[in-house]
């Protein structure tokens, strides 16, 4: 059976699925794979799609230094352990920027315009695309796909899509792009199915973890979102500081004397939940934690969380669901219930039981508004997608150069 490998490449840490390609073209997750610890203790762990555990092997930290040697690594560990020799991989890639709409096959000029936008994602764009880069020049004709978090959000219209800036800036590219797209696209995707009393109507996804954003959609479309030309804006995340006046960045370039790189830093780093704590930049550590830091950086989350609700609530003129999604989203059920109490003022009534216990529907029956809990799978969208660029090649006679 083909195969198809998909790659979500981070700072430190790859993690990888294997989908076959049935007879039919349809797609089976055979296999789930994480390689972290890169440059410090790498570690590789596979596990069936069962969960049975494949493989837990240490590597030494010289012979994993980087994102590209994990994945080729996996790779390899796939190849020879498993037999498994993809025909193409899949990748997630943060910013499309203005050229690109929806995944799109990867080559040297593909490559050269991805790595325009390292700046606006400099905490994922570099290395989501480290092992494309490596893999293109030892492979080149293997098809590499590029799955954008962007693309879905692109449809946006004019009024969502600019800033109130000159627009000869928009036409360069400094426009709200949005991410999260892949987790967005599969909520939408799965509604009809899980939910089919709001598919296609109005209904607010939050995709709640270390990222964190908010998304309106409608009919199944992104209509706005709470991320913008970057991954800083809207909800604070771990360690970034969402929604922020352009202000404090003048401050810090002019009063505090930090240069670029430095503001830089800070904003992706040193800011968000582990700013606000001081203690951490993870939810579970913040939770139940009695530090004062720690107990008003939650309440600060969940009070933006709330704040953005009503934002897009006003755009989708109305709202018909909520679905929470993601690490926080889908696990935390202390969060979930303080954002409810937020809602309470469009008739949200919850579900106590229901949410202790991570159900799909964690609303009360006299609430007015159905909140559900369903988990993402941005991989599974990375596998469409790349399936489907691969499916309409217009060069049927390209021969896939398999990596053994």
């Amino acid at each position: 059976m083909d195969t198809i490998l998909v790659a979500n490449a981070g700072s430190s840490s790859v993690k990888f699925q294997v989908f076959g390609i049935s007879a039919d073209g349809g797609l089976m997750r055979q296999i789930k794979g994480l390689m972290d610890g890169v440059g410090s203790r790498p570690r590789l762990r596979v596990t069936a799609v069962d969960g049975a555990a494949l493989v837990d092997r240490t590597y030494e930290s010289e012979t994993v230094h980087d994102v590209a040697t994990a994945l080729a690594t996996a790779g390899g560990w796939l190849r020879e352990e498993l037999k498994v020799d993809p025909i193409a991989i899949g990748h997630r890639v943060v910013h499309g920027g203005p050229d690109y709409d929806r995944a799109v096959l990867v080559d040297q000029d593909v490559l050269a315009r991805l790595e325009r936008y390292i700046s606006l994602a400099p905490l994922h764009q570099p290395y989501n695309l480290a092992p494309i880069r490596s893999i293109l020049a030892r492979f080149p004709n293997l098809p590499q796909i590029a799955c954008f978090d962007t693309a879905f959000h692109r449809g946006h219209g004019p009024l969502a899509d600019h800033f109130a800036i000159p627009l000869a800036l928009h036409a360069e590219g400094v426009r709200r792009y949005g991410f999260h797209g892949l987790s967005y696209e599969y909520i939408a995707s799965a509604l009809p199915q899980v939910a089919p009393e709001i598919a296609g109507k109005r209904v607010i996804v939050a995709h709640l973890g270390s990222g964190a954003s908010m998304c309106a959609l409608d009919q199944g479309r992104s209509i706005e979102s709470t991320l913008g030309f970057t991954a800083l804006d809207g909800l604070p995340m771990g360690t970034r500081p969402g929604q922020l006046d352009p202000g404090v960045v003048l401050y810090l370039l002019s009063e505090k004397g930090m240069s670029p790189g430095e503001v830089q830093n800070f904003l992706y780093r040193e800011c968000g939940l582990k700013g606000l704590s001081g203690i951490s930049n993870d939810m579970r550590e913040l939770q139940g934690n009695s530090d004062p830091r720690a107990v008003f950086a939650v309440d600060y989350f969940v009070h933006r969380v709330g704040l953005n609700a009503g934002m897009l609530a006003a755009a989708l003129q109305g709202i018909d669901g909520f679905v929470f999604t993601a690490g926080i989203g889908e696990n935390s059920p202390q969060i979930r219930a303080a954002i409810a109490g937020k809602l309470a003022w469009l008739g949200v009534s919850l579900d106590a039981a229901a949410n202790s216990e991570n159900k799909l529907l964690i609303s009360g029956r006299e609430s007015q508004l159905p909140l559900y809990v369903i988990p993402t799978d941005e991989e599974l969208m990375i596998a469409r997608h790349t399936w489907s660029v691969l499916s309409h090649q217009s060069d049927k006679s390209v021969k896939y150069e398999r990596v053994s």
